[in-house]
């Protein structure tokens, strides 16, 4: 509470030498109730008999001996009418004779009123909690006009057309009210048992849905039995009757976030039944855990908005189309767009995709594997993606299988993944007919990125020898390099092989680049036991890296075939090591068809070849080189010369 004090001591002179019957000690005036306004001091100094005194709010503004102010009649509060009276009365001039003048008509909405006391009187009238007002009391800050007065004005200024309406208060008062909406949602949140912190997160996204509780609150207002009720009830009355708060604890007992909470709520408008129809349709097409929520945030307004017989129609259109009826809630979670689809579109989408000769089973296989290739573009996207892919020579009907195999594609950018993938191919002097190779076995290679991913491998094969035109053919022969990590699969078989199976600097360059499937071969399962293997057959290390450097695939084979072949040759064809170690592609042929049928023949004709020129060549070849040794055989027997030797 203010009490004001006079500045000046003049005051209180004048009133000790006023000629008054007025009893009470002049230091009493200041417990009057109307000396604790400074305006109710305007009557009292205005009928002092000085000529002019100034006011401590007013320093200015003279005020004439003897003269009433207009506004004595408002500066009266009503329970003081009585005693201000009784002072003005004794305190005006005793020769005065006429009485005084009724009082004007009070002109409140002439006055003018500071931008900081509007402020304060918004602050004051819109908070949630107000200060108890009861006759007698005192206003709580009495520097500023009352509430009622500075509505009053306002509203008389635009009943007279005032064009100059402040519409920074306007967003003041929106502002403040938005502020008392916080806090009543608050207290409803404080009463569905939630913790302070998790309702101050979840309202921070609750901007949109606190809006929307204003709008209604003030609507109520036009109803009957809202009529009389403050804004505080009303927006109570709209949280209790909207059942958010039971929303709120049933979606984050489904394992919902505060943000998607609160997105969710927003996108209702209000009408927060729709989330749990909606969550509940979700549940019954096997949608579960926290894909719900993300469902429901992807999906957004549009799916609240439409009936669940709309979207029963949707999934019994993807079932009739290939689509399991257990796969669908995980399409449904990867693909919630499909959920805003009207089936016009929906039908010209999966009609897109059949039109390439893909089959049913095909496009709900498709669908599962990549749920996005169904609502993640626009129609025009997937156009421009096939036509690029035909490009490199295929049809539609490859284009399906290939985007059968391979939905991924669908989801890569032409413009940030594509192009950059085929200048780079070009540089490397990859052919078109060898793209398309690469498209066709290896898809993936068009959807992973080329700076991180294929540029590292390529220079690291460039780092350990590899000539810069085989790296091209390496890459088309075996695609799946591109795919395996550098640390973790390219660089350990090089180093396995460097130290471990015996093969030189200078040839690891050409076993990579003659046997690029070595890199995807594994150390332990593979490389490891072949390497043990030949070496207990008594083959030393620098001789297996040479037989590794000639014929990289050595490593490749299964043990299981290796030993059966090696058994024939030792104990059947009796032959020594070395010819294994000079001709190691021995253990690329087929026992059945080949190594054992040539040797039958060999040993009936009692011929004897290397291995190389036993199993290399075709067969045609074989029985050409058989006959013209059969033959010299008998011409040397019959003592007939040969004019030109054979080789």
């Amino acid at each position: 509470m203010q009490v004001f004090q006079p500045q000046n001591h003049h005051i209180a002179t004048v009133l000790r030498h006023q000629d008054c019957r007025f009893s009470p000690r002049v230091t009493d005036l200041y417990l009057f109730p109307i000396a604790f306004n400074r305006r109710h001091f305007r009557p009292i100094c205005s009928s002092l008999p000085h000529s002019q005194h100034t006011l401590p709010d007013q320093e200015n503004t003279p005020v004439p001996a003897g003269a009433l102010p207009s506004t004595v009649d408002d500066s009266l509060r009503t329970h003081n009418a009585k005693s201000a009276a009784f002072l003005i009365r004794h305190l005006s001039p005793q020769d005065q004779q006429n009485p005084l003048p009724p009082p004007p008509r009070r002109q409140e909405h002439r006055l003018q009123f500071s931008k900081e006391d509007k402020e304060k009187l918004l602050e004051l009238s819109l908070v949630n909690k107000r200060a108890p007002q009861f006759p007698g009391s005192i206003f709580v800050n009495s520097s500023s006009p009352p509430v009622k007065s500075v509505f009053e004005v306002e509203k008389s200024r635009l009943d007279d057309g005032a064009e100059d309406v402040d519409d920074e208060m306007l967003m003041k008062a929106l502002e403040i009210r938005r502020k008392v909406t916080v806090e009543v949602f608050k207290e409803a949140m404080k009463n569905g048992k939630f913790g302070i912190t998790y309702s101050e997160n979840l309202i921070s996204k609750l901007a949109d849905f606190l809006d929307c509780v204003m709008i209604k609150a003030a609507s109520m207002k036009q109803l009957p039995e809202f009529s009389g009720c403050t804004y505080n009830n009303r927006a109570k009355a709209f949280i209790r009757e909207s059942g958010v708060v039971h929303l709120i604890r049933w979606l984050k007992h489904n394992s919902l976030s505060y943000p998607q909470i609160g997105k969710l709520i927003c996108a209702s408008k209000g009408n927060v039944v729709s989330i749990r129809n909606l969550a509940e349709w979700l549940k019954s097409i096997h949608v579960k855990g926290r894909f719900i929520g993300v469902a429901m945030t992807r999906a957004g307004e549009t799916a609240l908005e439409r009936d669940l017989e709309e979207l029963d129609e949707i999934v019994m259109y993807l079932e009739s189309n290939g689509v399991r009826q257990d796969w669908m809630g995980y399409v449904v979670s990867r693909c919630p767009e499909v959920l805003c689809f009207s089936m016009e579109e929906l039908r010209s989408r999966v009609e897109f995709y059949l039109n390439m000769g893909m089959d049913k089973n095909d496009f709900g296989t498709m669908l599962f594997d990549c749920p996005k290739v169904l609502g993640y573009l626009s129609i025009e996207e997937m156009n421009k993606k096939v036509a690029y892919l035909k490009e490199f020579g295929l049809d539609d009907q490859d284009v399906g299988r290939l985007l059968a195999f391979k939905p991924q594609l669908m989801a890569c950018s032409i413009e940030e993944r594509w192009i950059p993938l085929i200048k780079y191919f070009y540089y490397l002097g990859i052919s078109k007919d060898g793209m398309r190779r690469i498209l066709t076995v290896k898809p993936i290679i068009f959807c992973i990125d080329l700076e991180s991913t294929i540029v590292p491998k390529v220079q690291f094969l460039r780092d350990i020898g590899v000539q810069d035109d085989a790296i091209g053919s390496m890459l088309v022969r075996f695609p799946s390099l591109m795919t395996y990590s550098l640390y973790k699969k390219i660089r350990p078989v090089v180093v396995f092989l460097l130290t471990k199976a015996g093969v030189s600097q200078r040839d690891i360059g050409k076993v990579i680049g003659l046997g690029p499937e070595l890199l995807g071969c594994s150390i332990a399962n593979k490389l490891d036991h072949n390497v043990k293997y030949f070496l207990s057959l008594g083959i030393k290390l620098p001789v297996l890296g040479e037989m590794i450097a000639d014929f990289p695939s050595l490593l490749r084979y299964n043990i299981d075939i290796l030993r059966p072949k090696y058994r024939y040759l030792r104990r059947m064809m009796v032959r020594p090591l070395q010819d294994v170690i000079e001709f190691p592609r021995f253990f690329s042929y087929s026992l059945e068809e080949r190594i054992i049928p040539r040797h039958k023949i060999m040993v009936e004709n009692q011929i004897n070849f290397k291995l190389r020129y036993m199993l290399s060549s075709t067969d045609d070849e074989f029985h050409t080189r058989v006959a013209d040794v059969v033959e010299r055989r008998r011409r040397f027997e019959s003592g007939i010369r040969d004019e030109q030797p054979t080789d």
